[in-house]
C-alpha cells in the first residue's frame, strides 16, 4: 500500500541521482503542455533553466503556474508533485551559475562550467518556482 512520504524522503527522492522531472505548464488555450527537463532543488525552490523561446519559457512568461513530477519507475515504484507559481530571471550571472550546477548534476562535475556556458546565455530563462503544495508517494506497490 502506498506510503506518504516525509518532507526529508522527497527532498531526498527528487534530488537523488539524475532523474529528470517532467514539468506541465499551461498553454494560451489553457490546455496543458509537459516536457522534460532538468532540474534542481534549492531550499524549498525548484531551479531549472529554459529558453526564452521555447513553448514552456512562453508559457512560464505568460502564466507562471507549474506542476513537476519526479517518479522512479521501478518497484515497488514512487512519485512526487511539486506545485507552484515560477519567478524568472535574465540575470546572466545567475543564469550561468544555476546552468554549471545542473549541468554537474545531469552531466557530471567535469562538465559543469561547459553547460553554464552554453546555457547561461541571453534568451534563457533562470526559472525558480517556489514549492507550493507537495504530493509524494512511495511504494505505490506495496
Amino acid at each position: 500500500m502506498a506510503q506518504k512520504m516525509t518532507d526529508e524522503e522527497w527532498r531526498a527522492f527528487v534530488s537523488g541521482g539524475t532523474r529528470t522531472g517532467k514539468l506541465s505548464t499551461v498553454r494560451a488555450d489553457g490546455s496543458p503542455h509537459v516536457a522534460p527537463i532538468w532540474f534542481l532543488l534549492d531550499g524549498d525552490d525548484v531551479v531549472f533553466n529554459t529558453g526564452k523561446d521555447t513553448v514552456k519559457g512562453r508559457n512560464l512568461a505568460r502564466d507562471g503556474r507549474i506542476a513537476l513530477c519526479v517518479d522512479d519507475d521501478r518497484p515497488p515504484f514512487g512519485f512526487v508533485v511539486l506545485q507552484g507559481r515560477a519567478r524568472i530571471s535574465e540575470d546572466l550571472a545567475e543564469l550561468r551559475h544555476w546552468a554549471a550546477r545542473l549541468g554537474a548534476r545531469y552531466m557530471g562535475e567535469e562538465r559543469a562550467e561547459e553547460f553554464g556556458a552554453r546555457n547561461g546565455v541571453p534568451g534563457e530563462l533562470l526559472v525558480r518556482v517556489p514549492v507550493d503544495k507537495v504530493l509524494a508517494l512511495k511504494s505505490v506497490a506495496d
